[in-house]
């Protein structure tokens, strides 16, 4: 007889078995693996972010386009098209997720953007945090 496990992706079921690749992709020789989907969402959420429109194959509205805003004033205008974008791109690309807090602050002294982020996993109610930190380094 089959049986849910509330709160548990299926995927998590097999703590043996890959599900994707960690970011940044900087391991000698081979991706680290990981095994666990609330890992991956949050990869999945990193990528998107640093992705820009176009970038993806087969996907050409995935990705939040920062480098769009590279050059931009760091006003109240473009801090709130930048809001409204992830919003839209996670509604579209990530249904199973419902952003709880979106904090998009520009840091002028040191030429930094930081995006911190709060969501939610529908299906399974697992809460956890990003936060970006964009600099010229």
């Amino acid at each position: 007889m089959a049986y849910r496990i509330s709160g548990k992706n299926v995927l998590d079921l097999r703590p043996d078995i890959g599900i994707g690749v960690a970011i940044p992709f900087n391991q000698p020789g081979v991706f680290r693996t990981v095994y666990t989907t609330s890992e991956q969402i949050k990869y999945n959420l990193i990528n998107f972010i640093l992705t820009n429109p176009g970038e993806r194959v087969f996907e050409p509205g995935f990705g939040l386009g920062l480098r769009r805003s590279l050059f931009e004033q760091l006003a109240t205008q473009p801090i709130q098209d930048l809001e409204q974008r992830f919003k839209a791109g996670i509604e579209a690309y990530f249904t199973n997720l419902e952003v709880i807090v979106l904090k998009i602050q520009p840091i002028p002294d040191t030429n930094t953007l930081s995006i911190t982020f709060t969501y939610r996993v529908i299906s399974t109610n697992i809460e956890d945090e990003v936060t970006i930190n964009i600099d010229n380094g």
